[in-house]
């Protein structure tokens, strides 16, 4: 009986030592989302800052504003140029 049961446990214990232990850790759900947002961020600053160098916007909302709307435009196909702005709430169609 004894013997059985450690040939059972064996095989049990050398499928099962390792399983849990060094599973990779799943990639986030948002991470398009998040890289998504981030080129946003930076597309728009450097933007902003060809529009004032050029003398194109007044100010820097002004910058910011026709910086959002060239964006929503030139990456239409893009998710996070399709979201509403969270400071104007406007969505481009």
């Amino acid at each position: 009986m004894r013997r059985l049961f450690f040939l059972l446990l064996v095989p049990f214990v050398l499928f099962t030592a390792g399983t849990g232990c060094s599973s990779k850790p799943k990639p986030s759900s948002t991470l398009a989302t998040d890289m998504e947002e981030k080129f946003k961020q930076r597309w728009i600053a450097k933007r902003m800052s060809d529009l004032q160098a050029a003398g194109q916007a007044a100010d820097a909302r002004e910058a910011r504003r026709i910086a959002t709307e060239e964006f929503k435009q030139r990456f239409a196909y893009t998710t996070i140029a399709q979201k509403p702005n969270p400071v104007s709430g406007s969505v481009m169609p």
